[in-house]
């Protein structure tokens, strides 16, 4: 089945069993995580402060 969607969709083996799984997530009632949304982003950015999360003056302001 795997070999045919590839053929009929032009997509990865990767992809389509990414879409798949997101499907069954949704009708389960999961709902996707924050690196599921990030999808290929993930990664691809080189510049930025690497500490956002636990530097606290990336944080001033943030949720007041």
């Amino acid at each position: 089945m795997l070999e045919e969607l590839k053929q009929a969709t032009g997509r990865s083996e990767s992809e389509i069993v990414r879409r798949g799984l997101h499907l069954v997530a949704q009708e389960t009632g999961k709902h996707p995580s924050a690196l599921d949304l990030a999808g290929r982003s993930v990664g691809r950015f080189k510049k930025g402060p690497r500490d956002l999360s636990t530097n606290k003056k990336h944080l001033e302001g943030f949720g007041e």
